[in-house]
């Protein structure tokens, strides 16, 4: 768990006004400079830097309202998503299953049946059924990894396989149309003049960031990641904890779900391929530590906006996918290199 970041003033150093002198070995700033706010600065500054780059690129395409909420329709999916990973990261885990436990809820939540008795009741039925195949899959995870001991990247690499293969078998491996109304209206719809789909983001995060650092729960995880024995020693029951935060990557899994399906108005199997990988690159990038002991939403918001920024200005450019592929390769293995250069300088901490 973190400790206060606080400073004890040497007395002997102390001048008589009674403010430490800068003799005491400590510098505010470079303090706070060298932990999540400036980790938090760093990616601003890359953002920043991104758009720059945009708006000499592409000029007014890319600097108009309309491209920025298409950025962030893009991002919003993604970042929900990766804001469930974030927890089971700094936890010191892996969730490589979330793009197909997205893809099958889709198709669970557009079948005819489940549309057909949403039509009779609510749209939020098909919101529900999203969220339960969601919590249900992080459910299956957190057991075999917490009570069966099998290696979380082992585990949820088989939930990756046989999700996406559920998905292809009870969809029949077609695409099927949400022909709800309501439901389309509902997440297709604006408030304040920003898409319902940004909003459910914002909301995600900001639930995502006190549940991390305002809570017990998220004490609780970063002291599993720093150490998963000393947490247990503490008497935090690390088993249950661990099922309940793959829950928890379900659900937001789950709630991407519900944003695709809104986005694209059909599900299919193919929904949410690959974005895992996405999912754990941006949060790599934003700061949370691999393994384990510290997490940051703060850093995972920004390292999403990151990634969509740049695959916007790679699509106003029209060029080729793979250099993007590179480019992101690239960033990652920075990003992991500069983790590992740093989290042996000092101890881990939450952030953001």
């Amino acid at each position: 768990m973190s400790e206060p970041n606080t400073t004890v003033a040497d007395p002997t150093n102390t001048p008589p006004g009674g403010s430490s002198s800068s003799s005491s070995g400590t510098n505010p700033l470079k303090n706070a400079l060298g932990g999540s706010a400036g980790r938090s600065l760093g990616l601003v500054v890359a953002l920043g830097l991104l758009v720059a780059v945009g708006a000499i690129t592409s000029g007014d395409r890319f600097l108009n309202v309309e491209n920025w909420l298409t950025i962030l329709r893009y991002a919003s999916i993604l970042g929900v998503v990766s804001i469930g990973v974030t927890f089971v990261i700094t936890a010191g885990g892996i969730d490589l299953s979330v793009g197909s436990v997205l893809g099958l809820a889709t198709v669970v939540a557009s079948l005819t049946s489940v549309q057909l008795a949403a039509t009779q009741s609510s749209w939020l039925l098909m919101v529900l059924v999203a969220l339960a195949v969601g919590a249900g899959v992080g459910l299956l995870n957190g057991v075999v990894i917490a009570y069966g001991n099998v290696v979380a990247f082992i585990a949820t690499l088989a939930t990756l396989v046989g999700a996406r293969g559920l998905a292809e078998l009870i969809s029949g491996r077609s695409t099927q149309i949400v022909t709800n109304r309501d439901f389309s209206k509902a997440m297709r719809g604006e408030f304040l003049g920003i898409p319902v789909l940004v909003w459910i983001f914002i909301l995600a995060a900001a639930v995502g960031w006190f549940l991390l650092n305002r809570t017990t729960f998220g004490r609780r995880t970063v002291a599993i990641g720093g150490n998963r024995e000393a947490a247990r020693l503490a008497g935090i029951k690390v088993k249950r904890h661990l099922v309940a935060l793959y829950v928890l990557s379900g659900l937001f899994a789950g709630i991407g779900a519900v944003m695709m399906l809104g986005r694209t108005t059909a599900g299919t199997s193919t929904h949410g391929l690959l974005l895992e990988l996405d999912a754990i690159a941006a949060v790599v990038v934003g700061g949370t530590l691999l393994i384990g002991g510290r997490g940051t939403i703060t850093g995972t918001v920004l390292g999403v906006l990151i990634f969509a920024t740049l695959t916007n200005i790679f699509t106003q450019n029209n060029l080729d996918t793979s250099v993007q592929a590179i480019v992101k390769g690239t960033i990652i293995v920075v990003a992991v290199l500069l983790q590992q250069r740093f989290a042996t300088k000092r101890p881990s901490k939450r952030g953001g």
